[in-house]
């Protein structure tokens, strides 16, 4: 980068591109949500047939193409902003050089030198200290001056105090043009980066790429995304959404294009903008979890063998088996497990529009350890009635399918108990959940550990609603779920209108009182023949100092304070509804249970029915 360059550079070019880039990845996501919430979800609720699901793995695949642009475009307006940010410091460097040697008629040459004039003489016969040009670096003594060492007063050339002034200039010089020269040296190859195959498909490689791409922008842009500061630390919802709200348009595509995960995550800022996050993240993930999954070996197709002991043969794992394992197994298991997570959240994703159902937005999502998922069915931030339901042990990212379809179910049932009512139902795995229900479901640092994040993410959809009034929200826990909701009560303020508990093995609290909800909004199911409850009421129950030590209650008691709902078989006029039973029967399509959860939901009170 020489002079010349850097003085006539126009950063404002690169800035008008970075624009239409970012345009263009706003016409790339618009085009993608167009497709799969409109054509796509219109086509699976009015169509059928051989024809239809090839035109939508069509649509799907050209969806998956505008996404792709979407990413890549967006990174490419990301690296030109922060091309520009770094080419603004040095050029104004080099400009505010310039103008102080324009101010001290001094002459700056193409090479970046500066010639001063000639100084003004100690004596009335002395001659004037001679002028001279000099580059950065320069000895600021007088050419010809003998050391400091031993320069004696009166001896030697009259020093020029201009040649310090000049030196100094110089200096700034070479070190604004060296600024410019490495950040084009690192932005160069940034840029070049940011291009896809020559081919017309989008495949996992690609995502992956993108993935990589997105690491190298982030790492050469440090420096513009801490100009421009990231969210609070430690930050309330309300924190979070009026950080969002103060970005432009260029800053919060810079953290959407380098820092989606951290975005995604934010509580208060509106759901669409989490959504477009977390689907970056899913992506991304999905075809690197592949990439992965496809480099190990299969496992071997013998996994068992028999041999003979003293008590007869005992199946062992074959020697071939226990190699690749200890090798490749627990990565093998997770990715395997991971992939199908992701599998069930891209059906849920491809399901819109099927019965009238509503988009999904992906509100949080990691595969790390056992997953994240936070999946809603509907615009919470539009919805009138917001349900968020928290599942217990066992939940993880591999079984999320069952716990995602529970919401979809109860967003179907809450249409049928009030076809033009808004809601949104949620299924909240933003916790690590207990695995084991004799290991882990025992112990409460799982609820508490988890309480202050679901708190969290309660407060977050008050921040970011958008719709006039205030919504109805639900809170819903099925068995150590709803341990954590009543963990996050007792230690919080629990942001909720109503609670229901499904299967609960006790909430750390033994009065509905204690709940953060008005009297009369803590509803409670136990179906028969689940065992759950009785057996958590000696670890997760609570106790009233009224009743005395030593007494543990659940929210199936009576004395409790909840208000029991019916599981049971109904027939109210020509419906007919079904019983429930065992611990995993309170999402059941069609049934008492359901029905009950629906009603509550979109606020119809009356409606509920009471055990027989």
């Amino acid at each position: 980068m020489d002079l010349a360059t850097l003085k006539a550079l126009q950063p404002s070019e690169f800035a008008q591109a970075a624009d239409g880039y970012r345009a263009s990845s706003d016409m790339a996501s618009a085009a993608k949500d167009h497709i799969d919430n409109v054509v796509a979800a219109s086509m699976r609720g009015s169509l059928k047939g051989e024809a239809r699901d090839a035109a939508l793995a069509e649509l799907k695949q050209l969806s998956a193409n505008f996404h792709y642009a979407q990413i890549e475009c967006g990174l490419v307006s990301t690296a030109l902003n922060g091309f520009v940010h770094d080419m603004n410091a040095a050029r104004g460097k080099l400009l505010s050089a310039l103008a102080d040697a324009e101010a001290l008629k001094f002459t700056v040459g193409a090479d970046g030198s500066v010639t001063y004039p000639p100084g003004e003489p100690r004596t009335m016969v002395e001659l004037p200290p001679a002028g001279g040009t000099v580059t950065a670096g320069a000895d600021p003594r007088a050419p010809g001056a003998p050391p400091p060492s031993v320069l004696r007063p009166g001896a030697g050339p009259a020093p020029n105090p201009h040649r310090a002034e000049a030196i100094a200039l110089a200096d700034r010089i070479a070190a604004a043009l060296k600024e410019a020269t490495e950040t084009d040296a690192k932005w160069e190859p940034r840029v070049r980066a940011l291009k896809a195959d020559d081919d017309l498909t989008v495949s996992a490689h690609d995502l992956a790429d993108a993935q990589s791409d997105m690491a190298g922008v982030r790492e050469a842009g440090k420096g513009y995304l801490e100009s421009i500061g990231g969210p609070p630390k430690d930050a309330t919802p309300a924190q979070n959404a009026d950080w969002w709200k103060g970005l432009t348009p260029q800053q919060r595509e810079a953290y959407l294009s380098l820092q989606p995960d951290v975005v995604g995550r934010l509580d208060g800022l509106p759901a669409e903008v989490r959504d477009e996050a977390n689907r970056i993240v899913f992506d991304e993930k999905q075809a690197g979890y592949r990439i992965r999954l496809d480099a190990i070996p299969k496992p071997p197709a013998e996994e068992w063998t028999y041999i003979v002991t003293m008590g007869g043969a005992a199946k062992v794992h074959t020697d071939e088996w226990m190699a690749w394992d200890r090798k490749y197994g627990d990565d093998y298991r997770h990715l395997t497990d991971s992939v199908k997570g992701m599998d069930a959240i891209q059906k849920r994703f491809d399901a819109t529009g099927t019965e009238g159902l509503p988009e999904a937005y992906l509100l949080g999502f990691s595969p790390d350890g056992h997953g994240r998922a936070i999946v809603a069915t509907g615009n919470p931030d539009t919805a009138q009635h917001q349900a968020v339901y928290v599942p217990g042990t066992g939940s993880d990212l591999d079984s999320v399918e069952g716990n995602i379809n529970r919401m979809t179910d109860l967003w179907r049932q809450t249409h049928q108990a009030s076809p033009n009512a808004s809601v949104s139902t949620i299924t909240w795995l933003g916790y690590d959940a207990p695995q084991s229900p004799v290991k882990d479901a025992p112990f409460e640092h799982y609820a508490y550990d988890g309480a202050p994040a679901f708190r969290q993410f309660m407060d977050g959809l008050d921040a970011s609603h958008s719709a006039p009034g205030d919504p109805h929200r639900t809170a819903i826990g099925h068995s150590y779920g709803s341990t954590l909701i009543g963990a996050a009560a007792e230690k919080g303020n629990l942001n909720t209108d109503d609670v229901i508990f499904a299967g609960s093995p006790g909430v750390k609290v033994g009065s509905a009182a204690e709940m953060d909800v008005p009297k009369g909004h803590v509803w409670n199911q136990e179906a028969d023949g689940d065992k759950v409850p009785d057996i958590g009421r000696y670890g997760h129950g609570g106790s009233q100092w009224r009743l005395g030590g030593g007494t543990f209650l659940i929210p199936s008691d009576e004395a409790f304070g909840a208000i029991q709902m019916n599981t049971d078989a109904e027939v109210r006029g020509t419906e007919r509804t079904t019983r429930s039973e065992g611990h995993s029967e309170y999402w059941t399509p069609g049934s008492t249970a359901l029905r009950n959860q629906g009603l509550v939901v979109v606020g119809q009170y009356g409606d509920v029915t009471a055990p027989q």
